[in-house]
């Protein structure tokens, strides 16, 4: 298969996971939020919350295999997986827009994820992080059909994984709060007001550094991959 051919199949099947997703949110919506989402959370039933738990760690087990299926290597496989990660998250808003006509703007509120507590930020957040991954998957992709031996260093993985987990923790830090800091829950938790961007902007420049840093050291890179343990593509 071309990479054309590979790189649309990999689309559409992201999209269509995000129409998935999109279903069962209006779902859950038409259950809880009548009205139209808003904050505070309603209560969820406790058999619907479990499945809810269960449905997003299968959803993101499902992004991986197919990227793990498609890759030949190790570079490739991670490509495929934040390339169709970041087109499901993109779509899934896409199609709540044209189904629900939510969100009213990019910085409207929602609940990202519910592992291991809510994840709560603006909708442009998450979607900026998904266009950064489109760019480094296909970076990625794009300088292996050059011939060019890619590599991903230990470096480079720390780097990408430091500045995730920072983006990570600035959708966390309401939620932490309202657990070290019951007094907090109605300022935070129940009802975000603001978004701590500068966190964001930490962690979305750290990994920014990394794919420089990457594409970099990659750009040149011809010929067979050097034994770098158990980073090598």
């Amino acid at each position: 298969m071309t990479l054309t051919k590979k790189i649309t199949w990999l689309t559409l099947f992201s999209i269509a996971m995000g129409f998935m997703e999109t279903v069962i949110v209006v779902y859950l919506r038409k259950l809880y939020y009548p009205n139209g989402f808003e904050f505070p959370l309603v209560a969820m039933d406790v058999d619907i919350l479990k499945a809810e738990f269960l449905r997003e760690a299968a959803t993101v087990i499902m992004l991986l295999a197919i990227g793990i299926l498609t890759g030949k290597t190790t570079a490739q496989k991670f490509a495929y997986f934040i390339f169709c990660f970041a087109i499901w998250d993109i779509f899934y808003y896409a199609f709540l827009k044209i189904v629900l006509g939510w969100p009213e703007s990019l910085f409207t509120w929602d609940i990202l994820f519910l592992i291991p507590v809510p994840w709560v930020g603006p909708v442009l957040a998450p979607c900026i992080v998904s266009l950064t991954m489109i760019v480094l998957a296909l970076g990625i992709v794009y300088l292996q059909e050059k011939g060019n031996s890619v590599s991903i260093q230990t470096v480079d993985w720390l780097l990408f994984v430091l500045g995730s987990l920072v983006i990570i923790f600035s959708f966390m830090v309401n939620p932490l709060n309202s657990i070290v800091h019951p007094s907090l829950v109605l300022s935070t938790t129940a009802v975000p007001i603001l978004y701590n961007w500068w966190l964001f902007w930490i962690g979305e420049g750290v990994i920014v550094i990394s794919i420089v840093r990457f594409f970099k050291r990659n750009k040149n890179s011809k010929g067979p991959v050097k034994n770098q343990g158990p980073f090598i593509t």
